[in-house]
């Protein structure tokens, strides 16, 4: 049976239903037969439940995202606070240190002029 007509004569000439029920039979296993993969083929109704889903996964993954790029920024702020704050810190130290110094220099140094023009 090669052919649609074919199958429409051996079913129109099947002596009962047994006979027709054979040729149907007949008819579907040549079908499995000439495409294997047929049970394996996906519908538009497939395609559209996967879309769906990947698109509903896709969102959950871009809110997940999100959230943690929100936190991740939070946390970096943090950070930068923290060391802003040290390395102001840092700097008054230096300021400190160099006042410590320069102080106790500046005054030697009028004491040498000083010196200095009194043995002139």
């Amino acid at each position: 049976m090669s052919s649609v007509v074919e199958l429409y004569e051996a079913l129109a000439s099947a002596p009962d239903e047994r006979a027709r029920a054979r040729v149907i039979a007949e008819a579907f296993e040549r079908l499995e037969e000439r495409y294997p993969h047929l049970p394996e083929l996906a519908t538009q109704g497939h395609l559209r439940e996967s879309e769906l889903r990947l698109t509903r996964e896709i969102e959950q993954v871009r809110a997940d995202l999100t959230i943690r790029i929100e936190q991740l920024r939070g946390e970096v702020k943090t950070e930068i606070e923290q060391l802003r704050g040290e390395v102001m810190a840092a700097i008054e130290r230096s300021r400190n240190t160099l006042l410590l110094w320069l102080i106790p220099l500046l005054f030697a140094q009028v004491g040498a002029i000083a010196a200095l023009v009194k043995l002139l």
